[in-house]
């Protein structure tokens, strides 16, 4: 029922109180609405204030309907502006502006400042330049929102534009312009230029301070970073929520755990320890650290959490070694309802990858398909890894064709799972196709080509493939590089040649590179380049049980029993242990762990009983343990019995049990898988029938038919 012609008296209560609802209804049933421009802002104020933007859109059908006088005004469009953007309707927003006959700064700087703030900075750029052009002057303001749309595009050359205009106007000294300048010139890389401002500011803030310090933090200079943070206190600024957010990443950086620790105590006293941002911060630092229990009692004690907090505990666990404790993280973050993102996808699909755990894999696949992240491109990296590396090379080929965009990372990934699965000439293959597709090849794109040829024993090829790289791409190489091509050449027989590699090497030889001549000194069963080789890197890591092992093995196979006997002497005396050989496999989603003869497992005693059946059909076909691999001078049917009991027959004896008949085994190995089991394996895969799938610390070892991908070449 209409009211009388008289304004309803409680229109102006109702909007004080923001009531918006029954003052929109009183409003529009009105026949004698209020004409004075007051009551309007007060509306669309509470639209604003209550991201109320159906009403707010009748509001402004309304005034448009009615053609109020102060329809036409520059305030009321601004004010309609304004709110639009605060209930995030961009489009309408920009729709109100474009119709406007005359605007002020206040409206260049409202709509700027939308473009730069909803992820539009090149859009809040061009608006900038197009203010610039009706001859209107920017103030600080603008300056302030145009600076950080330049620092997200990284766009420096258009910074330095805008820095000029700045000096121009002389507002240089308004504190917030020069905060946004120091801003803008670190996050576009120029750490020095920000300094250089930063140092001439006549008065700071915290955000000045937070400016310097994550762009420190960002470029790099995590030492910087902390030398600021330091510097800011000293200044007598409060660090607040912005800093402890920038400078604990920098201490995760550097793994400075006791530095890290020290900031923990000054957020304690900051009192902000319960804000989520801060407290996750925390997280990663610690797990980053490698304090993981520190990281994990952290997250356990926040008050509030979100997916960020969750990634930082999951990543940590998987960057630390503890990949079933990070997929069981994943699985209590959906439990808990906290819908994963593509951080999280990029973390856990890793763990998958190391523990081979490609059920569990696929699981998470599904569910980035049915989140919508499949088509993100670090998700599609991960995924490939991860199929990779679980020796799924034909899905991980799927994915990466239908990937619809790709960078150096998914060509180095498909690159490396062709690689460390035998499948050397498909490596360098995709490797032709990358250059002929315009991707750039980088570092890690030619450290995977070596490796491929390593593993493939293509000692021309590796070898125009290093001299390409610095000759074509001008490519210096790292020491990745060079272990890659002391294993190409020492694997290959050429120990004399890779000697003289080693010693002429630019770059000091690490431990890792005699690691690599060691061992191919033990295949090729050299012993005085072994010895030689062994000592020198007991004097370079003499905590390191490698170089010990090896060179025990190397006696022992010769049967030099007194100097194996002085190598374990040399080992107990200092305290060094082997690390002990460990597989998994998967089975029903739930990975199952066996060390050498392992008899903690549930099903011992069918997995051993398997095992003997396995051994006298081994024997049958003609193949007996080979007790040359042993350190233990002992009888030979003591031997035997040992050699039978290696972990990963264990895990294949378990996955013979526990798998559907036909289906491929997958194993992982965390040494390198000895001769006799590498043999055994080949005649196993030909007595049941089924490909067996053994990835060790060097590659995967794909097992059919009595073949292996290897070729024996490993």
């Amino acid at each position: 029922m209409p009211l009388s012609s008289t304004v309803h008296p409680d229109l102006t209560a109702l909007c004080r109180e923001g009531r918006l609802k029954e003052a929109l209804h009183i409003l529009l049933t009105t026949h004698n609405p209020p004409e004075h421009y007051s009551t309007y802002f007060q509306l669309l104020q509470i639209c604003l204030l209550k991201n109320a933007l159906s009403q707010g859109k009748k509001i402004h059908c309304f005034i448009a309907h009615r053609r109020f006088a102060f329809a036409t005004r520059i305030t009321f469009h601004n004010k309609l502006i304004y709110m639009y953007v605060k209930c995030e309707s961009l489009a309408d927003a920009r729709k109100v502006f474009d119709h406007m006959k005359e605007r002020d700064c206040l409206s260049w700087n409202t709509i700027i400042a939308a473009y730069r703030r909803y992820g539009y900075p090149h859009e809040a750029v061009a608006l900038f330049r197009r203010m610039q052009q009706t001859g209107l002057q920017p103030d600080q303001f603008t300056f302030a929102s145009v600076l950080p749309a330049c620092a997200k595009m990284g766009a420096l050359e258009q910074g330095i534009d805008i820095h000029k205009s700045i000096m121009d106007r002389g507002i240089l000294l308004d504190i917030v312009v020069a905060t946004a300048l120091v801003d803008m010139y670190a996050k576009c890389g120029s750490i020095d230029r920000a300094r250089e401002l930063f140092d001439k500011m006549p008065q700071r803030n915290a955000y000045s301070w937070n400016a310097m310090i994550a762009g420190y933090a960002q470029n790099g200079f995590a030492e910087k970073a902390l030398e600021t943070f330091n510097q800011m206190q000293i200044a007598g600024i409060k660090p607040d929520t912005a800093t402890f957010a920038s400078i604990l990443p920098a201490c995760a950086k550097m793994g400075a755990l006791e530095r890290g620790t020290y900031i923990h105590r000054s957020v304690k006293g900051s009192g902000i320890l319960s804000d989520v941002v801060v407290a996750t911060a925390l997280v990663d630092m610690y797990a980053k650290c490698g304090s993981i229990d520190k990281a994990r009692e952290l997250f356990d004690k926040m008050t509030r959490r979100n997916v960020v907090s969750w990634n930082a505990m999951i990543a940590g666990y998987a960057q630390n070694g503890f990949f079933e404790k990070a997929l069981e993280t994943f699985n209590q973050m959906q439990l808990v309802g906290v819908k994963p993102d593509s951080a999280t996808y990029a973390s856990i699909l890793p763990a998958c990858a190391k523990m081979g755990a490609l059920k569990q894999g696929m699981d998470i696949h599904q569910n980035i398909m049915e989140g919508g992240y499949l088509s993100e491109i670090m998700v599609g990296n991960a995924l490939v890894d991860m199929y990779a590396k679980c020796g799924s090379l034909d899905k991980a080929r799927d994915l990466f064709d239908k990937m619809p965009q790709k960078n150096v990372v998914s060509w180095n990934a498909m690159i490396a799972g062709y690689a460390q699965n035998g499948f050397c000439k498909d490596a360098l293959k995709t490797f032709e196709l990358m250059k002929h597709s315009g991707t750039y090849a980088n570092i890690v794109s030619f450290a995977c080509v070596l490796c491929a040829c390593s593993h493939a024993g293509l000692v021309d090829e590796g070898c125009t493939y290093f001299n390409y790289m610095t000759d074509a791409y001008c490519i210096k190489p790292t020491i990745d590089h060079y272990v890659c091509m002391v294993d190409l050449l020492a694997r290959a027989g050429y120990l004399e040649d890779t000697l003289k590699f080693i010693i002429k090497m630019p770059v000091k030889p690490v431990a890792v590179v005699w690691l690599c001549f060691l061992g191919a000194c033990r295949s090729h069963m050299n012993i005085g380049l072994g010895v030689f080789t062994a000592t020198l890197l007991i004097d370079l890591d003499p905590i390191n049980a490698a170089p010990y092992v090896l060179l025990s093995n190397m006696y022992a196979e010769v049967g030099r029993w007194a100097e194996v006997q002085m190598v374990r002497r040399l080992m107990k005396d200092k305290g060094i242990k082997k690390i002990p050989g460990c597989s998994w496999i998967e089975a029903h989603k739930i990975v199952h762990v066996f060390c050498v003869a392992d008899r903690s497992h549930p099903q011992t005693q069918e997995i051993y009983a398997k095992l003997d059946k396995l051994t006298w059909e081994m024997k049958a076909a003609g193949h007996f343990p080979d007790s040359r691999h042993l350190l233990n001078d002992v009888e030979e049917e003591e031997k035997e019995l040992f050699l039978c009991h290696h972990s990963e027959k264990l895990a294949i004896a378990f996955g013979l049990l526990n798998t559907t008949p036909g289906t491929t085994i997958r194993v992982v190995k965390n040494l390198r898988v000895c001769a006799e089991c590498h043999t055994a394996t080949k005649f196993i895969s030909k007595i049941v029938g089924r490909e067996i799938v053994l990835r060790d610390v060097n590659r995967f070892h794909h097992f059919k038919q009595g073949e292996c991908s290897c070729g024996d070449y490993w």
